[in-house]
Order: structure tokens, then C-alpha cells, then sequence
């Protein structure tokens, strides 16, 4: 079952599509789609993931509850110029784990790199949403020589109010403490799994950002559920780094900003980082 913030993102898309009979996550091929599924044993997990197009590789990653149908607005446009892998991370879509097993951003980043190398990838270009970009950065950090370049959206350092808009804050709080009032069936023990990740991870410093070498374009939307300036700070503290605040936007930039995320995404991969200084400040 989708977390919460799935539930909640896909009931507003819903809305979004009342005229319709269906919203298009629910008709698209992307997340089962036969032609392009794979699966790999792995770390004590049999993950599900799909590939698509040819050229440099390209891993897009979910966000919390998410899975690989999330980037339909995505896939068709990136896989005309790279070998596109997305995944369904541990607990969440087709790849389910053990109950019993924790659950970290530290352990999905690892999967995902674990992937990486099944599929002989040495490194690739990577754009993660929500808690794919908080596993995006993780990547960065912990497996350096995998990144080439990384955009990330919506992406936080810590679980608090530093970072997160108080209402978001204390809804998840709140929220973990039903989840944990319930009996403990199988679907409210992954659920919880999930809900524990967003309320109470990640802890990423800033000294960790500071070894983060590729370049990189961290994105926010003004209005997003992490604060604009905790978005700032992730940018300022990674040496080779742009920064997009998108107006008039909330957390599901790849969706209802899709055009502008995808032109602007993909120029980045495209163009070489440059280092702005001095008078160049001016241009």
C-alpha cells in the first residue's frame, strides 16, 4: 500500500483529473510495463525495476511510498537521449522486503548502488524527488564515483522544523503516532516502516555535503513542504552546485512543473558546469 504522502499526492492529482475517468498514473505503462521489467536479488531484496531508452545512464529515484510510475512526465523525454533505470526502492512498489528488517535512507542508497553495479554502470547522471533526492545526495556521498551529475528536488538534511514547514512537521508526527496505536498487520508494519523514515530521518551534516564533488542542481518549489532557505542551505554547501527555487510551485515539482523541471534538468546533464564569479556575476 502507498504511504501517506503518496495517498495525499495522488488524491490532489486526482482532483486535478476530476474530469476525467482515470488520472494518468493510473493508465500509464511505466511501472508495469513487461517489455522493460527486470529484477535483481540483492542485499536480501528482490527488486523490481524497469529500463528504458539507450545512451548514458540515467537513474531517476521516488520519493517516500512512491515508485517508478511517478516519473511518467519523465521517462519519455530523458529516454530519447539516455539509458533510463528507475527502481522501486526497498518496501515500497513491486520490491518488497522482509517486515522484519529496518529501514534507512543509508540501506536504499545502498540497493540502488548495489543496482548500479549489476548493470556494470561505473557512473551515470541521477535525479532524485523527495526522498530519491535525499538518497540522491546520500549516493553522492557515499558512492562518489557513481554520480556524473545530480539534480535533486524537494530534498532535505534533517526531520525537523529547520527544514520541514511546521504544519508538514507536526502532520507526520502526528501521523506516526496513529500508525503506531493500530494493530500490527503486515501493511501497518511497512507503513510504518515509511512513516518512521519521514518523521525521524535523515541526519545528513554539512560536512558531508562538503565532500559531495559532482556538480549538481538542487531544486525547490517556493511554496514546498522542506523550506526554501533549508533548500539554500543544501546548495551552499555543495561546492559545484546551482540552485532553482521554482515560483508558484509545492513539493511535486516533476509533476505540475513538469515541462519547465525536464527542459531545465536536462540542460544541466547537458552543459558543463561553469563556476560564476567576479564579473561574470553580472551576465
Amino acid at each position: 500500500m502507498k504511504s501517506i504522502i503518496t495517498f495525499l499526492l495522488f488524491l490532489i492529482i486526482s482532483c486535478s483529473f476530476a474530469s476525467a475517468q482515470q488520472s494518468p498514473f493510473d493508465t500509464t505503462i511505466y511501472g508495469r510495463n513487461p517489455a522493460a521489467a527486470h529484477w535483481l536479488q540483492t542485499r536480501g531484496l528482490k527488486m523490481y525495476y524497469e529500463v528504458y531508452g539507450q545512451g548514458d545512464p540515467l537513474l531517476i529515484i521516488h520519493g517516500n511510498g512512491g515508485s517508478i510510475n511517478n516519473f511518467l512526465y519523465q521517462i519519455p523525454l530523458f529516454s530519447k537521449e539516455y539509458k533510463v533505470i528507475l527502481a522501486d526502492s526497498r518496501a515500497q512498489g513491486k520490491s518488497a522486503d522482509s517486515l522484519n528488517d529496518s529501514l534507512s535512507y543509508e540501506m536504499i542508497t545502498d540497493d540502488l548502488n548495489a543496482l548500479l553495479d549489476s548493470l556494470h554502470y561505473d557512473s551515470c547522471y541521477v535525479i532524485g524527488w523527495s526522498d530519491g533526492g535525499i538518497e540522491g545526495l546520500m549516493m553522492a556521498i557515499r558512492h562518489p564515483d557513481k554520480v556524473k551529475k545530480l539534480a535533486v528536488t524537494g530534498a532535505n538534511l534533517t526531520p525537523d522544523t529547520s527544514a520541514v514547514d511546521p504544519f508538514v512537521y507536526n502532520w507526520a508526527i502526528n501521523y506516526n503516532k496513529q500508525l503506531q496505536a493500530k494493530p500490527a498487520t503486515p501493511q501497518n508494519k511497512n507503513e510504518l516502516k515509511l512513516a518512521h523514515l519521514l518523521s525521524y530521518e535523515p541526519h545528513i551534516s554539512l560536512e558531508q555535503l562538503h565532500t559531495i564533488k559532482c556538480p549538481t542542481l538542487v531544486i525547490g518549489g517556493d511554496h514546498d513542504v522542506l523550506l526554501p532557505k533549508h533548500t539554500m542551505l543544501i546548495a551552499d554547501n555543495i561546492e559545484k552546485s546551482y540552485l532553482w527555487i521554482i515560483p508558484n510551485s509545492g513539493h511535486s515539482t516533476p509533476i505540475f512543473k513538469k515541462d519547465m523541471f525536464n527542459t531545465v534538468v536536462d540542460d544541466f546533464f547537458q552543459t558543463p558546469y561553469r563556476k560564476i564569479e567576479g564579473f561574470g556575476r553580472f551576465q
